[in-house]
């Protein structure tokens, strides 16, 4: 039987990526990733929820978050999601994140400011 474990969010990261090597040397970068939730209740009001997700990078893609990324930037990540189990204090716990493996940027890095173009106006004859 098949199956899927896929992802795809789109939200501001909450801190700039955190970088780590492995003990074999493989860069992986760790940030987090808020996603918000809209919608109106049955009496028309607003609510907004913001979701937190953990998101890990591995490798280049890792190295091209950490070189690009910083806290508020709007991306957009897809992965698929990992949970581990531990103990703490006798009490199984539980962690879940998302394993990057695509990420795009979808706003301009701050300070940029956007090109204006403008048009040209045909020579008069």
């Amino acid at each position: 039987m098949p199956a899927l474990n896929r992802v795809q969010l789109i939200g501001y990261l909450g801190r700039d990526p955190e970088v780590h090597f492995t003990s074999t040397g493989k860069k992986v970068a760790n940030f987090s990733l808020a996603v918000d939730r809209r919608w109106r209740t049955a009496e028309g009001e607003r609510k907004e929820v913001t979701d937190w997700f953990q998101v890990v990078a591995w490798g280049r893609l890792g190295e091209i978050c950490s070189q690009y990324l910083s806290k508020g930037r709007l991306v957009y990540i897809e992965g698929r999601l990992q949970t581990q189990r531990y103990e703490q204090q006798g009490e199984t716990r539980y962690f879940t994140r998302v394993i990057a493996d695509q990420m795009q940027m979808l706003d301009r890095p701050p300070g940029e400011e956007e090109e204006v173009l403008e048009e040209e106006e045909p020579p008069i004859e």
